[in-house]
């Protein structure tokens, strides 16, 4: 991530890890609070200790992070939370739609019925929550589509957003585009969502696949007229 978003307080943990039958590279973010970092998306089985090592480049240890924010419950967000729990005393935070997901009440919507170990939900987010952060306030946004209660996080004093998989960035070209249809349950409900995300200021976005992104509301505005794409 370039300098100035280091020195914001927010930084990528990119990941590579087998994930089913693919080698995948996944975004975790930190977000660095007076408290302490903060966590967004814990990654899939096996990525505890890839987390591990990016805290300790950054001068935290694991057990420093005090919050676990999840966008949303799919395995590769969620399904490393257990594991993470058993190493940090973290509050965990997700929006109360996906909660029962996470805390396995409910199956997850997608996969093959082997489900990742359930974790508690401490705190259940809405659109419009500000968490206090050096980076400035991060707002909850309610991005559902891909998943029922899936949530962004947005920088307004920056302009940075932290898409989950509302928008992704790992095609061969790197560009901004849209979630990918295939893994989305309610496309309808997601160009929604991407077209309420145009409609703020976004100068760059962190995407869970694909990373940094130096691009923002134009690039945001033209897949929300395209529509989402197979």
């Amino acid at each position: 991530m370039p300098a100035d978003e280091r020195e914001a307080g927010v930084h990528t943990l990119p990941i590579t890890v087998e994930y089913g039958s693919r080698t995948i590279t996944l975004t975790p973010t930190l977000v660095e609070t007076e408290r302490g970092p903060v966590l967004i998306d814990a990654g899939p089985e096996g990525a505890l200790e890839g987390l591990r090592t990016h805290l300790r480049s950054l001068g935290y240890a694991l057990e420093d992070i005090w919050l676990v924010v999840l966008t949303h419950h799919d395995a590769d967000h969620a399904g490393g939370l257990d594991e993470l729990l058993e190493a940090v005393d973290a509050v965990v935070a997700t929006h109360r739609e996906e909660a029962p997901y996470i805390a396995g009440e409910r199956d997850p919507i997608k996969g093959d019925g082997d489900r990742y170990p359930p974790a508690d939900v401490d705190l259940e987010l809405a659109g419009g929550v500000r968490i206090p952060t050096l980076a400035g306030p991060m707002e909850v946004l309610e991005t559902p589509g891909h998943a029922p209660g899936h949530i962004s996080l947005h920088f307004p004093e920056d302009g940075l957003l932290i898409a989950g998989d509302a928008l992704v960035a790992d095609g061969d070209d790197g560009s901004l585009s849209g979630p990918k249809p295939e893994f989305t349950p309610d496309t309808d409900r997601a160009l929604e969502s991407v077209g309420e995300l145009a409609d703020r200021e976004i100068e760059h976005v962190v995407c869970y696949h694909g990373g940094y992104v130096d691009s923002g509301s134009e690039r945001i505005r033209e897949l929300s007229e395209r529509g989402l794409e197979d």
